[in-house]
C-alpha cells in the first residue's frame, strides 16, 4: 500500500485507453496521483494507410489496468467515489444487438477512407463550417462510416451501434448506450446549437441511415451515466453500482486535465502528435483549423483544435534510424539519447544555420488537411551535424504549431497562454522552443498524465464530488513554472516561420505526384 493510499477517501478512478495500451490512475481529490498501471495491446495494419485494434484486447487491457492499480495503491473499491475514462477518437467500433463487436476497430490514425473524405468534402452544406470549408479528414466518423458503408456492406448492414470507442466503453460499463458530445461533436458535425445531428448534410452524402445506428442520448462530459454494473465491478475488482461519469477523446480529457476549460489559454498537448486545443466564447471558424466545436468540452462554450499528425514521431525516426552511435553512447551513460541530443541541440542557434523541416510525414493535420502530404527537409551544406537536423526538426514542429495559431488569429481567436503535457515537456530546450517560435508562455503542470488526471476530474464531478468539471479542474490542477518567450528570438525565427509556410505551397503538387506513382507502383 501506498503511503497516498493510507490517506481518508475517497478517491476516484480515470482510464486513458490509448493507441498503445490502457493506462488507469487513482487520483484523491487534490489531483494527486496515488499509483498508476498501465497494459499494453497490439495495434496492425492489415494494408498501407489502414490500423485497427481488436476490442476484446481493449477489455482485457482494462482488467488487467484497473486491477493492478488497485492493487498497486491499495485503496478499497468501496473508496472509490466515481470513475470516468477516455479514448482515442474517431476510433470506430461496429457492434450487433449483442453488444459485440462485428470486426476490428478502425483506429482514429486508420486513413483507409481518403477517397470517402475527398467526396465528402465537395458538399457545401453549412455542417462543413467545422472544416473551414476545407478538405475532410480521412479520420472523421462520416468518412469511415461511409467507407464501411461501401466496402463492407455487410458488417454496416449487421451494425446495431456504429459508434466512437468512448461510447463503447461506457456500454461496456453500464449497459447503456450513449453518444458523447465530445467525440460526435468533434468528429461526426454534432452541432448543440443547430439542434444536434446534421440530418439532411448525413442525407446529402449517401450516410441518412447511419444516424440510426447512433445512440439516442448525446450527454456532456462529466455528467453522470449510471453505476457500474454487478458482473463487470466484480471482473474489475470494483464495486457495483459506483458512479460512471460520461467520457469522452484523450486529447480533450487531456485539455481538461490541463484546466483549459475557460477561454483565454490553450492545450498543447504533445507526443507521438500535437494537439492544440481551446474554449472560445463565441463560435469561429475558418481555414486551416477545426471548428468551432459548441458545447464538445464545456456547455456553452465552443472548441477551436489544430495540430500536426507526426510531431514527436519524427524525432524518433530520426532517432532510432540515424542517431545509432548516440544510443550506444547513452546506454553507456546510462541516460536517455533524447536528453544527449537535446543538449548538442542547444548549442545550435536559432534556425539551424537554414535548415528548415516541414514535420509532414504522415501527412498534415492543420492548416492544409492534407493525407498527402509529407516530409521536406531543405537547406543543407556540408557544415550541417546530426544535432542541426534534430533542432530543425524540433524547430519544424513549432513552426506547425505556429502556422496553425496564424490560421486561428487570421478567425479572430487570439491565444495568450499555452498550458502544455506530453512527451516534449520532458525537454527543457524544446519546451522553451514552443514559446520563443509562437511567442505565446508555455506552463505545465504537476501532473504529466493529464488526461488520466482529466478522467478523475470529469469522474469526480459525475460523483457530485464537485459540483462542476470546473471547480474540479481548479481543485485538482496544479500549475508548476512557466516558459516564457525570448523577444529576440521570436523576431529571429518570424524569418523561418515566414520561409516554413511558404515551403509546401511551392513543392505540393511535385510531393502529391510522387506519392500517387508511389501508391500506384504498390498496387502494381
Amino acid at each position: 500500500m501506498t503511503d497516498a493510499a493510507q490517506s481518508s477517501g475517497p478517491y476516484v478512478l480515470g482510464i486513458d485507453m490509448g493507441t498503445e495500451s490502457v493506462r488507469v490512475g487513482v487520483f484523491d481529490l487534490e489531483g494527486q496521483p496515488l499509483g498508476f498501471e498501465a497494459t499494453p495491446y497490439p495495434l496492425t495494419h492489415p494494408h498501407p494507410g489502414w490500423a485497427e485494434q481488436d476490442p476484446a484486447d481493449w477489455w482485457n487491457g482494462l482488467v488487467s489496468s484497473v486491477r493492478g492499480a488497485m492493487q498497486r495503491t491499495g485503496v478499497s473499491p468501496q473508496d472509490i467515489a466515481g470513475i470516468s475514462y477516455d479514448a482515442t477518437t474517431l476510433t470506430l467500433v461496429a457492434v450487433d444487438g449483442n453488444g459485440q463487436h462485428l470486426r476490428p476497430a478502425i483506429m482514429w490514425m486508420d486513413v483507409r477512407a481518403t477517397d470517402q473524405a475527398r467526396r465528402i468534402g465537395e458538399s457545401d452544406h453549412p455542417a462543413r463550417a467545422y472544416n473551414g470549408g476545407g478538405p475532410v479528414n480521412a479520420e472523421w466518423y462520416p468518412c469511415k462510416a461511409l467507407w464501411l458503408k461501401e466496402r463492407e456492406p455487410e458488417v454496416y448492414q449487421a451494425a446495431h451501434r456504429l459508434v466512437d470507442c468512448a461510447d463503447w466503453i461506457t456500454y461496456r460499463l453500464t449497459g447503456r448506450w450513449t453518444a458523447n458530445i465530445n467525440s460526435n461533436s468533434t468528429r461526426a458535425y454534432y452541432n448543440a446549437d443547430t439542434g444536434g445531428w446534421p440530418t439532411s448534410f448525413y442525407e446529402e452524402i449517401g450516410l441518412g441511415d447511419v444516424l440510426e445506428k447512433l445512440p439516442d442520448d448525446v450527454l456532456n462530459l462529466g455528467e453522470h451515466v449510471g453505476g457500474l454494473l454487478p458482473d463487470v465491478a466484480e471482473e474489475l475488482g470494483l464495486a457495483p453500482n459506483t458512479p460512471v461519469a460520461q467520457g469522452g477523446g484523450d486529447a480533450w480529457h487531456a485539455q481538461i486535465g490541463l484546466n483549459v476549460v475557460q477561454p483565454g489559454k490553450m492545450a498543447l498537448i504533445t507526443g507521438s502528435s500535437h494537439v492544440l486545443s481551446g474554449q472560445s466564447p463565441a463560435s469561429v471558424s475558418g481555414r486551416g483549423f477545426f471548428g468551432a466545436y459548441p458545447s464538445a468540452v464545456m456547455p456553452g462554450q465552443h472548441t477551436v483544435e489544430g495540430g500536426g499528425v507526426s510531431t514527436g514521431s519524427v524525432l524518433k525516426w530520426f532517432k532510432d534510424n540515424f542517431l545509432k552511435d548516440v544510443i550506444a553512447e547513452a546506454e553507456a551513460e546510462g541516460v536517455d539519447p533524447y536528453h544527449i541530443m537535446n543538449q548538442r541541440a542547444d548549442e545550435i542557434p536559432p534556425g539551424s544555420e537554414g535548415l528548415i523541416v516541414l514535420d509532414y510525414w504522415q501527412g498534415n493535420r492543420t492548416p492544409y488537411t492534407d493525407q498527402e502530404a509529407r516530409g521536406v527537409m531543405w537547406g543543407f551544406s556540408l557544415h550541417h551535424s546530426p544535432a542541426h537536423v534534430y533542432r530543425a526538426i524540433q524547430e519544424g514542429v513549432c513552426y506547425g504549431v505556429a502556422h496553425t495559431l496564424r490560421a486561428m488569429s487570421d478567425a479572430g481567436f487570439d491565444v495568450e497562454q499555452f498550458v502544455a503535457a506530453g512527451g516534449a515537456t520532458n525537454s527543457r530546450v524544446w519546451t522553451q522552443m514552443h514559446a520563443d517560435v509562437t511567442g505565446v508562455p508555455v506552463t505545465l503542470t504537476k501532473v504529466g498524465d493529464a488526461a488520466v488526471l482529466g478522467s478523475a476530474i470529469l469522474a469526480a464531478a459525475g460523483a457530485g464530488v464537485f459540483p462542476s468539471v470546473e471547480e474540479a479542474a481548479a481543485a485538482m490542477v496544479h500549475e508548476t513554472e512557466t516558459f516564457q518567450p525570448d523577444p529576440q528570438r521570436t523576431k529571429t525565427y518570424k524569418f523561418y516561420i515566414d520561409h516554413y509556410v511558404d515551403t509546401w505551397p511551392a513543392l505540393r503538387d511535385l510531393v502529391h505526384s510522387v506519392v500517387r506513382r508511389v501508391g500506384e507502383d504498390h498496387v502494381g
